[in-house]
């Protein structure tokens, strides 16, 4: 998947999450951009030793869901 789509798919269910427990919407979706960088940071952490494509990956990634 495109690290475009990985990083909305991320966002956008962490936001319905949030939205489902009455948070705000701009609230709800700061936060689920926030929860989707620490998931993602958890993965990059899983990458390790020759996984640089899964680093790229999830780095190209993290960078999407900051632009969102």
């Amino acid at each position: 998947m495109m690290p475009e789509l990985k990083a909305k798919e991320l966002v956008d269910k962490y936001w319905i999450y949030l939205r489902a427990n009455l948070l705000y919407d701009d609230e709800a979706k700061e936060d689920a951009k926030h929860c989707a960088l620490i998931a993602v940071d958890l993965l990059l952490n899983l990458c390790w030793g020759g996984n640089k494509v899964g680093v790229k990956y999830w780095n190209e990634v993290k960078q999407e869901i900051e632009k969102l």
